[in-house]
């Protein structure tokens, strides 16, 4: 009996020390300069989504779903900016005026299946739809 009662408060302490030792959810996208703010995936999902047609350089058009950059600024409190730098993990970046993304309600953060951020931008150069996307820089 007690070595029952024994290996219970074992799994039981076990439990308890897996469950406070799990890693919390990391930020997958952060807003920095005018604004700092940092979403997680599940808090970007949690956002109102769109979605959003791209058509590539050989004619191949696409659907994306994710968070518009209105919905995105909104969330931050943000407002008033000039332009806005895309940051790709391989830190290439691409930089938007405040006019061209006003001129694209259709532009978003996609969330694509294997939880990586692209922005989809309909419409702007090729050079402004950034693959692995984790920072969005204003200015």
């Amino acid at each position: 009996m007690k070595k029952n009662i024994i290996r219970i408060v074992g799994i039981v302490f076990l439990a308890i020390l897996a469950v406070s030792c799990a890693a919390k959810a990391e930020p997958v996208l952060k807003l920095t300069g005018l604004a700092e703010k940092a979403w997680t995936a599940n808090e970007l999902k949690s956002l109102p989504s769109s979605s959003s047609d791209y058509t590539n350089k050989d004619g191949e058009t696409t659907t994306y779903t994710g968070v518009t950059f209105t919905s995105l600024f909104e969330a931050a409190s943000l407002s008033d900016y000039s332009t806005v730098t895309l940051v790709a993990a391989d830190d290439y970046t691409a930089e938007i005026t405040k006019d061209e993304l006003a001129a694209c309600p259709t532009c978003i953060v996609a969330i694509l299946e294997d939880g990586s951020l692209r922005s989809v931008m309909p419409g702007l150069s090729g050079k402004q739809q950034v693959k692995d996307l984790v920072e969005i820089q204003v200015k």
